[in-house]
């Protein structure tokens, strides 16, 4: 069995034997035998960050990392941020959205001593929003996907910790419906950094001029998404946080927050991409396939 995550080993009861290494190429023939091949002479493991960040369950391990501890070890620094930047007086309770941002945000409320709650109840049957093609169909999908418990709201100053911005679309729909829940005041922490480059390696990451990021300044997001306080994670203690799994570990894939690509990319490509990614050609996509 071969798996990009170790929690798929555990739940169909195999051990984990190895991780893949940098340049492997595995076949495995019709008759069930498998063949492996490094097929590059300069290797190195870069494993992406974003994947201990979102997409990895929390139960896996990825080059010997903790998804899990990583993401509580994102939680201890980011608390540490946020304690310099945001008065006291203005965290009532901290409440992670579900389900990425569990491990880290109750991190962060044990360390601020604050209570932490589960204020919303997310829809599992919603996929992942800022990768649909549409910005109304992320709106609405958002408001399906998780609906807030209006007394855990009401009169309390509110700190949302969310595993990162993307668009801006989702957190700003969510901020909407903690104030509408009754919240007096709203922040945001986000237990990435800002998210301002395309992803070029799979994940459907949209176009740059996109990324709310990715042109406007810390405060210009804050007003964007109407949050009285905004606090990002430092690439720093990203890293460090995923790094304390594996210390051998001596680099990650960085691009969507620095926009430095391991492999020598051609400008065009990169033009290419950010007109293919952009919202208004997938929804000529979408029109044509539904028309073929």
């Amino acid at each position: 069995m071969i798996s990009s995550e170790s929690a798929a080993f555990s739940s169909s009861n195999y051990d984990l034997e190895r991780d893949l290494h940098p340049g492997e190429a595995i076949f495995i023939s019709n008759d069930g035998e498998m063949h492996t091949k490094i097929c590059s002479d300069n290797t190195t493991l870069t494993p992406c960050l974003f994947e201990y960040v979102y997409f990895a369950r929390p139960d896996s391990v990825i080059d010997g990392v903790s998804v899990y501890q990583a993401r509580q070890n994102m939680g201890v620094k980011l608390a540490e941020k946020i304690k310099k930047h945001i008065p006291d007086e203005d965290i009532d309770v901290v409440i992670p959205i579900p389900e990425s941002s569990i491990t880290s945000g109750t991190k962060v409320a044990e360390c601020l001593n604050k209570e932490v709650i589960y204020g919303f109840v997310k829809n599992r049957y919603i996929g992942r929003t800022f990768i649909m093609p549409e910005q109304d169909m992320r709106r609405r999908s958002v408001r399906r996907k998780l609906n807030p418990i209006n007394d855990e709201f009401k009169n309390k100053n509110v700190l949302l910790v969310d595993d990162s911005i993307v668009r801006g679309t989702t957190m700003k729909e969510i901020v909407a419906m903690c104030y509408k829940s009754g919240a007096k005041k709203v922040s945001v922490a986000s237990s990435s950094s800002e998210v301002k480059f395309p992803n070029v390696y799979g994940i459907d990451m949209p176009a740059t001029a996109e990324l709310i990021a990715s042109n406007k300044s810390n405060d210009e997001v804050a007003s964007e998404i109407n949050a009285d306080w905004l606090i990002y994670q430092t690439l720093e203690d990203l890293i460090d946080s995923v790094r304390e799994g594996n210390p051998e570990i001596s680099e990650f894939e960085t691009s969507i927050f620095t926009g430095e690509y391991f492999t020598p990319l051609v400008e065009n490509y990169l033009e290419e991409l950010e007109i293919s990614r952009k919202d208004e050609l997938k929804m000529q996509r979408e029109k044509s396939k539904a028309k073929s």
